[in-house]
């Protein structure tokens, strides 16, 4: 729910939802995958701390304290007892820096009673007080209650500090705390006196060689400080009436300036770099809070304390040397680029003409590509401050056009990375100007500055810009055409370096032609198409970029350019296959495939636009989709789909950086960001004329071969194999041409998996389509005759595999694809991220982007609402086809097999609890008594059962019934007498899939327990008003059967966990069990100790015999096993409380004194008074760890 709408609810359920999960995660015995998604939820809802002040919410600090210290500094996971996944630490870390703002105000003090009795600095736990100190101490408590706060603490730890001289490990966490203090208390308190010390040992944290003997220090000290945090602690000391840091940053940069020179190389350059790097940003983000950020209940800072411009251009002048010198450096000039985004935000006028003076004459030399690369990546971070201009430096805009006329011969087939670069340079500047030519203003208004005079003018070549681009995209793609880049022996794919160029070359142009003006338009459109239409161009390379071009002008705007290229391409099709022979030839005329690939891609626009032309490609579908030659009816199948898509889609029509297009005066609107709360998008809906366009199309092409398919899988029609590919071709891609209109598959839900008290059902997402159900629903139509004919081709001809893949992809999209794949959609998200980065604002922040990248995030949110299928119901209709992917899944053939799986495991990902539905029938194929499983299938079924990296692992499934099936079939299949168990593939395999269950498996909880306090905040949540719940509150009966059955469950685990660990010893005892599946029943067994039940007397004696097993790694596993038992088995020592301070016989110091004193002298050796005597002996007292009493006695 917050993935799709954030955090629509009220404050009183958001606090109630925060007090439940709370609770459940801090339930003491509860299952870890349970505690680490509770707690994923509850960061997330903790996130925005504005929302929420501490007048609303009251969190208890213990709680998680106790979490912490039972998990983190666990004393019995390092003997096996407990397995808790890696990821475990940075979740708790997080959450607790989630709920810190939440702590009650005496929190402080509570804690220093706590921890400070572990501060001795000659012992472990120094590390581990300090590192809870850090975690734990709140920072964000208003000035009033400081006194309670980190003035309780301040003096004493900041003395620690400078008193330590030897960078212990502790050290770093202390400075990491220091700085979160400084960030939250800006102008609370004064670290003058500390600036001096605070520069002087980050600069020795650097770590930087100074001198003629090159000291290389050792590798433990190089962890020293973290440059995040050193970073955090200096911009939070910045500004201020004494202005000390500044001076002391400058100094710092003076010296450390020459390690930033491109020739000096080494592992010293991540941290420079990085520092480089984090220092503009922090300072952002300190002016946002300051002077953007909308008020909240968080300390704000005072007037005295805030940085004055006369701060910013300090702060600027000092950094921008070694920026510029950063620029060429040997890691890329990523952190430069990244750094001069941020100081061109604050003084565009004196970051920008520095790096333009770099990048001129980078443009105009041809022998150093390298510097060309590096001042264009420099020039895109710092493009939108260059051309929103503004009162800090108003002729920045003047540059863009030259800038843009120079960087065109970077388009260059020869050099790869400059291609790239230039690209990106050309598209980010054509996306923040709209390229229009406003001369005409200049008759018009006499109100203009001269900067914008000279502006209007300058603008009449952004027609003769565009027009030299194309020429240069034209002979980019004249040099890649396939005959002259490679033989015809070689692949006849695109490399992966031509689909870049072709990706960077659609998109820019697309992103220029977007935002050109009509007049431009036409003439590009005129260019593009006579080029288009003058050559023809093999299909594979050139011909796949000349049609992005021609789609890419097609979709700008849809009816200028339909009138243009749709008769052509019809004409010349129709002409071409006018003789019946070409529907037989194996070889196609070029120009004829030219055309139709031409088509194919400019039907990729608004559906609304097409449909005069329906007749036109109802003709070329009709001539085209049954051509011999694959790759025509590929072309056409391609054509089919895309005219579907665009039918029933929803997705906008335009991303132009204007609304308005109607103002002549354009020059505002240079690098404005678009306007969140009027994006006013033009939305494509399907209307009912496309609608019945699609089914129209629908009927007309894919009835017909559903119903050849059909006959043929009942044997009552001849089919060559060419004809089934070409049919099954056809029927994929009317799937996914028209996934988005049809109803996904109905059919029974499949019963009795779990039991449970509350319902199953899935939530119904309304996505804006109206299914029509009067129609037949070709979604269970495909899935029938598939499921006919793949039964037929593995009875009849098992080895068409070509067939079998396009099945297995039907069957997929079937099943999952509702108008838009997941990959697609994940990489989309990747990229829209990465264009947000290189062109966001974050001084002035409030999602300020512009206008295209604001309707890209509404597309992929409603694309994201399309794929949510978490939770799907399992309906028997989704039962056969997973039942078929399985039998294909262990195919006799590889490429078979390997693509089923990977649909196989998409679909167990998607369905709840279908993984229980399906284990038993993976598992009869490594029974050990069948005679009737081939070798294939055997390798087809371990695949099944280890899964992919990122899917389900049927394997290791968190569950007691479903691992108590499978831990013990992957032993016994040793037992097989039919399989040759020695092939390598195979014994790789099982390593691979003891190591898998190895890796992953977390303990599983026997016993759960939720206690009265969830329930009382459950209650509460009932009875919350907004909105008021349907539910009636549960009656006493219904919770009785609650606890009933969580008895019942919990009793059946131990008696499944029971079962599992003999059935294991029962396959051990074996005696013909093969050496290496005895190891690897051993290594499950080691995995099923547990903390709160001692393992069951008949495995204690196994892992006892074991310890002198012939096999060290045997013996190794039992050793741990042994004593992770004893220390289960081991008495409770008798211990006696003291009171140290009537021992000692002196009274409680007032102020807290580390080291000797009077209260701890009777914990020393002493070799005057040793205990010679059995009474002296008796009467001595011992405490066995070193630490207490050191710094101040526990509580």
């Amino acid at each position: 729910y917050i993935r799709l709408y954030g955090r629509k609810f009220s404050r009183e359920d958001h606090v109630l939802f925060i007090k439940l999960l709370y609770e459940l995660v801090t339930i003491p015995k509860l299952e870890i995958s349970m505690m680490q998604g509770f707690a994923r939820l509850l960061i997330n809802l903790l996130k925005k701390k504005e929302l929420l002040s501490r007048d609303d919410l009251e969190l208890p600090w213990r709680p998680l304290y106790e979490m912490l210290e039972r998990i983190l500094y666990s004393k019995t996971e390092h003997l096996g007892l407990n397995w808790f996944p890696n990821s475990v630490e940075s979740v708790l870390k997080t959450l607790v820096k989630s709920c810190r703002p939440y702590f009650p105000e005496e929190a402080t003090g509570e804690m220093l009673d706590e921890w400070r009795p572990l501060m001795c600095p000659f012992d472990v736990t120094m590390q581990k007080a300090i590192t809870y100190f850090e975690l734990f101490l709140p920072t964000t408590l208003p000035p009033e209650l400081h006194h309670k706060g980190f003035k309780l603490w301040f003096d004493e730890f900041i003395g620690l500090w400078v008193s330590v001289q030897n960078l212990p490990q502790w050290e770093g966490h202390l400075v990491n705390l220091f700085a979160r203090l400084a960030t939250d208390n800006i102008g609370y308190i004064d670290w003058d006196p500390y600036v001096p010390k605070i520069f002087t040992r980050i600069l020795r944290s650097l770590n930087l060689p100074v001198g003629s003997n090159q000291v290389v220090v050792p590798r433990f000290l190089t962890n020293a400080y973290d440059v995040g945090h050193a970073v955090m602690w200096i911009t939070a000391m910045m500004g201020g009436p004494s202005k000390l840091v500044q001076k002391h940053l400058s100094g710092l940069f003076n010296s450390i300036a020459s390690f930033y020179h491109p020739s000096n190389n080494g592992r010293w350059l991540n941290k420079l770099m990085k520092l480089l790097q984090r220092l503009p940003s922090g300072v952002v983000r300190r002016l946002h809070r300051e002077r953007y950020k909308k008020v909240t209940w968080l300390t704000p800072v005072p007037e005295s304390h805030k940085l004055t411009d006369q701060d910013v251009t300090d702060f600027v002048q000092c950094i921008i040397q070694p920026v510029l010198l950063a620029m060429f450096s040997k890691t890329g000039s990523l952190e430069a680029a990244q750094a001069l985004q941020n100081l061109a935000l604050m003084r565009p006028e004196l970051v920008i003409p520095p790096v333009l003076e770099k990048t001129y004459p980078a443009l105009e030399t041809l022998t150093e590509p390298h510097q060309l690369t590096a001042t264009l990546s420099c020039v895109i971070g710092v493009a939108r401050s260059l051309v929103s201009g503004g009162k800090w430096f108003p002729e920045g805009p003047t540059h863009m056009l030259p800038l843009l006329m120079r960087a065109l011969p970077g388009v260059d087939p020869n050099d790869f990375s400059k291609c790239m670069i230039t690209f990106q340079f050309i598209a980010t500047f054509s996306t923040l100007v709209p390229l229009v030519d406003c001369s005409s203003v200049l008759q018009e208004r006499e109100d203009l500055s001269e900067v914008e005079r000279e502006l209007c003018s300058a603008s009449a070549e952004f027609e003769d810009f565009v027009l030299q681009f194309m020429d240069r995209c034209f002979g980019l793609i004249e040099s890649s055409t396939l005959e002259q880049t490679r033989e015809e022996t070689e692949t006849e794919k695109m490399t992966h370096l031509e689909s870049l160029v072709e990706l960077g070359l659609s998109s820019t142009f697309s992103t220029i032609l977007t935002q050109c003006s009509k007049d431009i338009f036409k003439v590009a459109l005129e260019k593009v198409f006579n080029f288009a239409v003058s050559n023809i161009f093999e299909t594979r390379v050139a011909g796949r970029m000349v049609a992005d071009m021609c789609r890419a002008a097609v979709k700008c705007r849809p009816e200028e350019s339909l009138k243009l290229f749709v008769p052509h391409c019809c004409n010349v099709i129709t002409h071409l296959t006018g003789n019946d022979d070409v529907l037989h030839d194996e070889e196609l005329d070029k120009e004829l495939l030219w055309n139709l690939q031409l088509l194919s891609e400019i039907t990729r626009v608004d559906g609304k636009k097409l449909l005069l032309y329906r007749e036109q490609f109802g003709k070329i579908l009709q001539r085209t989709l049954h051509l011999t030659c694959k790759q025509g009816y590929i072309l056409s199948c391609n054509l089919l789909h895309h005219l579907l898509r665009s039918a029933t889609l929803i997705y906008p029509t335009e991303y132009c950086s204007l609304i308005n297009k109607k103002r002549l005066y354009l020059l505002q609107d240079w690098g404005k960001p678009g306007d969140l709360w009027n994006l006013d998008i033009q939305w494509h809906v399907p209307s009912s004329e496309e609608i019945s366009f699609a089914f129209y199309l629908l009927d007309t092409f894919l009835q017909p071969e559903l119903a050849r398919l059909e006959l043929y899988a009942l044997g009552e029609l001849e089919m060559s194999r060419d004809d089934v590919q070409q049919s099954l071709a056809i029927v994929h891609n009317c799937l996914i041409g028209s996934g988005n209109i049809l109803p996904p598959l109905k059919g029974e839900r499949v019963a009795h998996l779990v039991p449970s008290l509350v319902s199953l059902e899935e939530t119904k997402l309304y996505t804006g389509v109206e299914y029509d159900l009067s129609r037949e629903n070709y979604r269970e139509t495909i899935a029938r005759v598939t499921r006919k004919l793949l039964r037929y081709i593995l009875d009849n001809s098992e080895d068409d595999t070509k067939s079998l893949f396009l099945i297995i992809k039907i069957i997929s999209d079937v099943l999952q694809f509702q108008g838009s794949h997941k990959h697609e959609f994940d990489s989309r998200w990747k990229s829209f991220n990465l264009v947000k980065k290189s062109m966001e604002n974050r001084l002035q922040g409030k999602k300020q982007h512009i206008r295209a990248l604001l309707i890209d995030r509404v597309m992929l949110q409603h694309e994201l609402r399309t794929l949510t299928m978490e939770g799907c119901e399992y309906k028997t209709s989704h039962q056969e086809m997973i039942r078929d992917l399985l039998c294909l899944s262990t195919s006799s053939y590889g490429q078979v097999r390997s693509k089923a799986q990977q649909a196989f495991f998409t679909a167990l990902g998607t369905y709840n609890f279908c993984c229980r539905d399906i284990i038993p029938l993976v598992l009869e194929f490594l029974r050990p008594d069948r005679q009737d499983v081939t070798q294939k299938q055997f390798k087809g079924a371990l695949y099944c059962l280890l899964g992919n990296h990122s899917g389900v692992c049927l394997a290791n499934l968190h569950d007691w019934d479903c691992i108590a099936q499978t831990w013990p079939a992957i032993v016994s299949s040793g037992l097989s007498k039919a399989m040759s168990l020695e092939k390598p593939s195979i014994v790789r395999l099982f390593d691979d899939l003891a190591e898998k269950i190895h890796r992953q498996y977390e303990t599983i909880g026997l016993d759960f327990a939720v206690p009265e306090k969830c329930v009382e905040v459950a209650v509460l949540l009932q009875k919350s008003g907004q909105p008021s719940s349907e539910f009636t509150a549960l009656g006493s009966e219904e919770i009785q059967l609650g606890i009933q059955r969580q008895k019942e469950k919990n009793a059946e685990a131990l008696r499944n966990y029971e079962n599992l660990v003999n059935m294991l010893l029962d396959c051990v005892e074996q005696r013909n069990l093969p050496w290496k599946f005895e190891h690897i029943s051993i290594g499950f067994l080691s995995l099923l100790l547990r903390d709160d039940r001692i393992l069951p007397t008949r495995a204690i004696k196994f892992f006892v015999q074991c310890l002198n097993h012939d096999a060290i790694v045997v013996r190794k596993v039992a050793i741990s096993a042994v004593a992770g038992i004893l220390k289960q088995l081991k008495r409770t020592h008798k211990k006696v409380p003291i009171c140290p301070y009537e021992i000692s016989g002196s009274p409680k110091p007032s102020s807290i004194q580390a080291g000797d004193r009077a209260d701890n002298q009777w914990l020393h050796y002493n070799s005057q008074s040793l205990p010679k005597t059995k009474e002296a002996w008796e009467s001595c007292c011992f405490v066995e760890k070193t630490h207490w009493g050191y710094y101040t006695w526990p509580q």
